[in-house]
């Protein structure tokens, strides 16, 4: 299985410099130019907050 699509996996929510949000498994190392900003947690709780928190899709430098 895929350890992004686990149902019964914990969870962290990464954003980067320009705010672009991701869920991301905890058994993963954090990529390099992303922050962790939520978590650990639940996928659902996680997804959660990415809809909360991330209101928009365009990243930072391109908003207006």
């Amino acid at each position: 299985m895929n350890p992004f699509d686990d149902p019964d996996g914990e969870f962290l929510v990464l954003a980067d410099d320009e705010e672009r949000h991701s869920i991301w498994p905890c058994s993963a190392a954090v990529p390099e130019g992303w922050s962790v900003r939520f978590g650990p947690d639940c996928r659902a709780a996680c997804l959660a907050y990415v809809s909360a928190a991330w209101t928009g899709p365009r990243p930072r430098g391109v908003r207006p």
